[in-house]
């Protein structure tokens, strides 16, 4: 296991299994900076078809990408994870109940990681024995992948897994 795998193991006792596809480098955070913050929408078809084809291999009973704020929807229009998938079947299952000002992004390690639990489940019964992938867009320190998870096994969820496009 990684050391970030570790931490959350050792803070959760257990971990995700997740995979990034690409590193978070200068590039990438460029791509994220026009797609996700400039709203360039049409910059998801650069990655969708081979994040699509991941995700759909995966062995899930269940997709959820993660969700983004009402003000996010407002302002930009789209969901960024959503804009990724091409043909895959998700179920919306998560919903943003806090409705934070400030972005992970403007954040910094120490205050994410103390971010509160931002989510809650529209439909706990969906993931009740199943096996779920979560979706993102950038892993960074992990913590909103881990608060999505922890209520998805809190509902009985059998595995859960993720996968980002970048890490």
């Amino acid at each position: 296991m990684c050391k970030e795998c570790q931490r959350w193991q050792q803070l959760y006792g257990w971990h995700l299994c997740h995979r990034g596809l690409y590193h978070y480098n200068d590039a990438m955070k460029n791509y994220m900076q026009r797609y996700k913050f400039n709203g360039d929408y049409r910059l998801r078809l650069v990655f969708q078809r081979e994040f699509s084809r991941v995700v759909n291999q995966s062995k899930a009973d269940i997709i959820v990408p993660i969700p983004v704020a009402t003000a996010t929807m407002q302002t930009r229009g789209f969901n960024q994870v959503v804009g990724l998938l091409r043909e895959v079947q998700y179920q919306t299952v998560l919903q943003v109940i806090v409705e934070d000002k400030d972005t992970q992004s403007s954040k910094s390690r120490k205050e994410r990681l103390k971010t509160a639990q931002p989510f809650g489940l529209i439909s706990p019964e969906k993931v009740v024995n199943k096996r779920v992938l979560l979706v993102d867009d950038v892993y960074t320190t992990g913590r909103t992948l881990y608060h999505a998870a922890s209520l998805l096994k809190q509902a009985g969820s059998q595995w859960i897994g993720s996968v980002s496009l970048a890490r």
